[in-house]
């Protein structure tokens, strides 16, 4: 049977999503604001969620109707089997997203959904599942517009940017399926040299090794959708299968990272430990404005640092000229994106951007500027 499915993903990288998706195999492949719709068999499903380095989520559709009142979300939820889609043991918890939605307040709709799906098991168990708002089973995702109700059962689990290694960091980093997506709009490939000069603990590192290695993302982790009555255990075991022996053995890769900070390049190596792939990224301990590229042409990608106080912002504006000379002596033949939130970033550092992409990191909204730096040519005057 063919499904429907969602996959969100960090605003600004849907169509770097619906590209892996179609390269998974998934049909009616469509894009929109914050994800992607797409159909396929639950094979598919597997698949994606195992192999998908942009996506935050797949979201199997279960249900979508027309609503006018609290009272109509309540009875399509609990119009719907989820009894034969999942235990009564398992613990749930409801999300409730929306836009344009004319009802007063979206906590008590997501509380009558929640009803819903309580008061349906009592009627086939006797009994109804317990709510677990921190780590449930099963997550239920209900979007609302002006008049339609779409629900979703969350095949994922944990977001798909958790890969199932534990995060060693001094500061939030750059989610991890934002990283992949931001290597893909710069056109990195493996077995290009990639450098990241301020690497903190070392998103991005870790994000290109993955790929160079054909490490799927999600090999060391456990979805939801095991959880589900209708898992098909011996299709899931031959997927990872099948992704493990693809993988490619750990060697050195012309991945290199730095950062300023020995804390930052600790929690680097520890990430890198976790992952087991230490061997394949070359780190150590320089001022971005001081090191050279490590080969004649290459990506350079570095998450900005941002500031909020007025002493930061000044930090900053004195920053970015020196960090535009060093890449414009030596960085010649190699293709630059800074990622930022500062967009003031163009008017210090005085390159010419050939793109300006806009993302979000979370609800931030930010920029990935491109320079591609030929010798001579891009200093602005």
């Amino acid at each position: 049977m063919k499904e429907h499915f969602f996959a969100p993903c960090p605003r600004g990288l849907e169509a770097v999503l619906a590209d892996e998706l179609r390269g998974l195999g998934a049909q009616d492949v469509r894009a929109t604001d914050g994800g992607v719709h797409f159909c396929g068999g639950w094979p598919l499903c597997y698949r994606v969620n195992l192999h998908s380095r942009i996506a935050s989520r797949v979201l199997w559709r279960v249900a979508a109707s027309d609503y006018r009142s609290e009272q109509d979300i309540y009875n399509a939820a609990c119009a719907l089997p989820w009894g034969a889609w999942f235990d009564v043991s398992r613990t749930i918890r409801v999300n409730v997203a929306a836009i344009k939605c004319p009802l007063k307040s979206l906590d008590f709709a997501t509380l009558r959904i929640k009803d819903a799906v309580c008061d349906k098991f009592r009627q086939i168990a006797g009994e109804r599942p317990s709510v677990d708002t921190h780590a449930p089973d099963m997550r239920i995702h209900a979007f609302l517009d002006q008049s339609r109700m779409t629900l979703y059962l969350d095949t994922s689990g944990e977001p798909l940017f958790k890969r199932g290694v534990r995060l060693h960091t001094n500061i939030a980093p750059i989610r991890e399926n934002l990283a992949a997506g931001i290597l893909k709009l710069a056109g990195w490939q493996p077995g290009t040299p990639l450098l990241d000069p301020m690497c903190g603990s070392g998103t991005f590192l870790i994000e290109a090794a993955l790929m160079s290695l054909n490490i799927a993302p999600g090999i060391n982790r456990s979805f939801a959708f095991e959880l589900l009555k209708n898992f098909d255990a011996a299709t899931g075991r031959a997927i990872r299968a099948e992704a493990q022996a693809a993988q490619m053995p750990v060697a050195e890769l012309p991945i290199y990272g730095s950062d300023l900070y020995g804390d930052a390049l600790k929690a680097a190596h520890r990430n890198l430990d976790e992952a087991d792939i230490r061997q394949a990224v070359d780190l150590k301990q320089a001022n971005a404005l001081e090191i050279s590229a490590p080969a004649d042409h290459g990506v350079l990608v570095a998450n900005l640092p941002y500031g909020e106080r007025m002493g930061e912002l000044k930090e900053l504006e004195e920053l970015y000229p020196k960090l535009g000379d060093m890449l414009k002596k030596k960085f010649g033949g190699w293709n630059v994106y800074l990622f930022t939130s500062d967009l003031r970033l163009p008017k210090f550092i005085r390159l010419s951007a050939s793109r300006r992409t806009p993302l979000f990191n979370g609800a931030i909204e930010c920029r990935l500027f491109e320079y591609r730096m030929v010798a001579g040519s891009n200093r602005e005057k």
